[in-house]
């Protein structure tokens, strides 16, 4: 990743995240409309996106929520652990979701992990303007639609709603993400002790109310904390 840059002095490369083909024909057109933005590449499961993170420099990452890891493999790409983790390795990188979910909780899980906005796919109004919101998010700026500040703010705030600790909630997703991995496979994606992995699992079942993995997961995906498994 390059430097900081003002929007106006260069071309903001955007990446696309999204399973389907004719939703990135739609947002490649509207966002070639827009000068100062550039669409360098797309991929739509997360062996793809890991592909394109490492061969191309890319200012703002557009993704959608529950994409599948591979083309061969359906299960969900886990989202809470990975959106972090890209935030810390390209410091400069903004990312944008797009998506369908209206789900208060898993919205603000979202955020607090480090995307920088987030629209509905259904409101076409902001879509028609998606260039717009591109150069804000490339310029360090915060950006959630109208629809979704109203989806947050209604009720109990999500914060005080959500159990689990963002550590707890990214071992849960990996564990979503890849069923057949073992404790210790879970621990080196983490970068912890396998007793780590351990107390945070437990410590997940304990805050959920379960006593197993499976449980725990079928509980998170039932409050909107993890999108749901294929």
């Amino acid at each position: 990743m390059t430097g900081p840059h003002s929007v106006n002095s260069f071309q903001v490369r955007v990446g696309i995240f999204e399973a389907h083909q004719s939703i990135i024909d739609g947002y490649q057109y509207r966002l070639g409309m827009t000068p100062g933005v550039q669409v360098v590449g797309t991929a739509r499961n997360g062996q793809d996106l890991t592909t394109l993170l490492t061969q191309m420099p890319i200012d703002v990452l557009i993704m959608d929520v529950g994409m599948p890891m591979a083309i061969d493999n359906p299960q969900p790409f886990p989202i809470l652990h990975v959106i972090p983790e890209l935030t810390e390795k390209y410091p400069e990188l903004s990312i944008l979701i797009i998506s369908m979910i209206t789900d208060r909780v898993l919205i603000n899980v979202l955020l607090d992990s480090g995307a920088r906005g987030y629209i509905l796919k259904e409101e076409n109004a902001i879509i028609e303007q998606l260039g717009s919101v591109v150069l804000s998010v490339a310029s360090g700026s915060n950006y959630v639609s109208d629809r979704v500040f109203d989806l947050l703010s209604r009720g109990k705030s999500p914060k005080g709603s959500t159990p689990l600790t963002p550590r707890q909630l990214q071992a849960l997703s990996l564990a979503a993400a890849h069923p057949e991995w073992s404790g210790v496979e879970l621990a080196r994606e983490l970068g912890v002790a396998h007793s780590t992995t351990r107390n945070l699992l437990a410590g997940a079942y304990v805050r959920l109310g379960v006593n197993n993995l499976s449980a725990a997961l079928a509980k998170a995906e039932k409050m909107g904390l993890l999108t749901r498994r294929h």
